[in-house]
């Protein structure tokens, strides 16, 4: 059992006995029933008639106790209302002036609205009812006569571990997940208005394909077979492109048995969203116009300002092919290098690679080193070589390079789509290389899914894909720096 578990603090000591002594007085300190309520506290503050009756619910942040007349402000989801109490007005005065209340305790109130000689907008109590008994001290957070806060629960590693915590005493917290959720609202209105299908794929698969990463693996007891988390969806939605569905997206909860930093966590959403007898050019098309509408949406105008850069979102982006930009900012053009003169260019530039990386690796990492972090504005990084993409189409007139574009957005990857590989004997032979990666030692290497390619025989019709991290998104769009912050609840030490 953890420690912290074991060992209570005087005060929680003394809020136990507290309870001890409300359940002596015949009253539940956890009620089952129904707590009606007819106002919130952003309501009663601008609409609500003085002298009406008012019932409301919340937790109590302060409390200031007067003698006979107290005050106590209280916390609903909208903001704080203060609550005024006077013994000889309240039924059950009891339990509050006994000081067996605490500071975050969750309360009814049942009383009248009125204005205090400060011109104070307050509840006066007529009835107190308990609705939950809190155990252990909130954070006591100040905030003087100017606004500024004082003894704040700020302190990342508490905030992700105790994140409950967190929304009770940091408004800010819950204003970024409640925008998340209306980012993913907005994304999704979009797709159905129109005629986007959205579907649920397995998250059990027998071979972790669709991405170049490293799969948690697990064990199915009736079958007796390993199974693994799913690394992406991909391959599941491609067949149902095969199938006839020929616009399919989904939020997929996806999982990597990798690192954890601030753009990275092994459990992640991403959108995926698949569009039949469409190429790569048309998802830049597509994608420019949905991030143009998220920005206006979410902020009013097309641009939003992170940190001292300005991202500017009006269309089109910036284009520039890999190996251009590759050359660019290292001086070195690596189209049609081969590998060992790819290592050696690693080797002058500083790139640190290891002996189980191929070409496509390590290009991938010159540029995630040496370029990614230059791409303030939204820019297409495009036409990636053979190597690093094997689920996508040849390029139609680039030797040796694929259809596919990743979208970098301030230095990080928000995106990335392809003209989907169609052709089964071309996917097919892709897989086989991969496999000579993982037979030298990359546990990222692709492994060979013989049912996706049973299925590509069947015929999948010409098809543009894309997924698009959501959780990068959305550090994005609420101007987060850490993807710990867009995330109710990660994974730490």
């Amino acid at each position: 059992m953890n420690k912290n578990f074991i060992k209570l603090s005087d005060q929680e000591i003394i809020r136990r006995k507290k309870l001890s002594e409300i359940i002596k007085l015949g009253i539940n300190p956890y009620p089952s029933e129904e707590y009606y309520v007819n106002a919130t506290s952003i309501y009663l503050m601008k609409f609500y008639e003085y002298g009406k009756n008012v019932i409301i619910y919340g937790r109590i942040l302060r409390m200031r106790r007067m003698g006979k007349a107290s005050f106590i402000e209280m916390k609903d989801k909208h903001g704080i209302i203060q609550i005024y109490l006077k013994r000889d007005s309240i039924k059950n005065y009891d339990i509050f002036f006994k000081k067996l209340l605490d500071i975050g305790d969750i309360i009814g109130i049942k009383g009248f609205l009125f204005k205090t000689k400060s011109n104070n907008t307050t509840v006066h109590a007529k009835k107190i009812k308990l609705l939950s008994k809190c155990l252990r001290v909130l954070p006591h957070v100040k905030q003087d006569e100017t606004g500024k806060v004082h003894d704040s629960f700020y302190e990342s590693e508490q905030r992700y571990r105790m994140r409950y915590l967190d929304l009770i005493v940091n408004d800010k917290t819950k204003y970024i997940f409640i925008k998340r959720t209306k980012i993913i609202q907005y994304i999704r209105n979009y797709l159905n208005k129109k005629g986007y299908l959205e579907v649920e794929t397995p998250i059990l698969q027998s071979i972790p394909g669709g991405a170049i990463a490293r799969p948690f693996i697990t064990h199915h007891n009736a079958l007796n077979i390993p199974l693994y988390l799913r690394i992406s969806n991909e391959l599941f939605l491609k067949k149902l492109i095969v199938g006839g569905l020929e616009y399919v997206y989904e939020f997929s909860r996806n999982f990597r048995n990798e690192g954890i930093d601030k753009i990275h966590n092994t459990e992640f959403t991403i959108l995926e969203l698949y569009v039949s007898y469409k190429d790569y050019f048309w998802m830049m098309i597509f994608i420019e116009k949905m991030l143009e509408y998220l920005c206006v949406k979410i902020h009013n105008k097309k641009f939003i300002k992170i940190g001292d850069n300005i991202i500017n979102f009006n269309i089109p982006f910036k284009k520039i092919t890999i190996l251009d930009s590759i050359k660019e900012n290292t001086g070195y053009d690596l189209y049609g290098m081969d590998e060992k003169n790819i290592i050696k260019i690693c080797k002058k530039i500083n790139v640190k690679i290891d002996n189980s990386m191929g070409k496509g690796k390590m290009i991938d990492l010159i540029f995630s080193e040496k370029c990614e972090k230059k791409y303030i504005n939204p820019t297409f990084i495009m036409d990636h070589p053979i190597e690093m993409s094997p689920l996508t189409k040849i390029h139609r007139s680039k030797k040796g390079l694929t259809e596919r574009f990743e979208l970098i957005i301030n230095g990080n990857e928000i995106a990335n789509s392809y003209s989907e590989l169609n052709d089964p004997i071309d996917q097919l032979k892709r897989f086989r290389e991969q496999i000579k990666l993982y037979n030298k030692g990359d546990n990222e290497a692709m492994l060979i899914d013989w049912n996706f390619i049973r299925s590509l025989e069947f015929g999948m019709p010409p098809c543009a894909g894309i997924g698009i991290g959501i959780d990068r998104l959305i550090m994005l769009l609420t101007n987060k720096k850490c993807i710990q912050d867009v995330l109710f609840f990660t994974q730490m030490k």
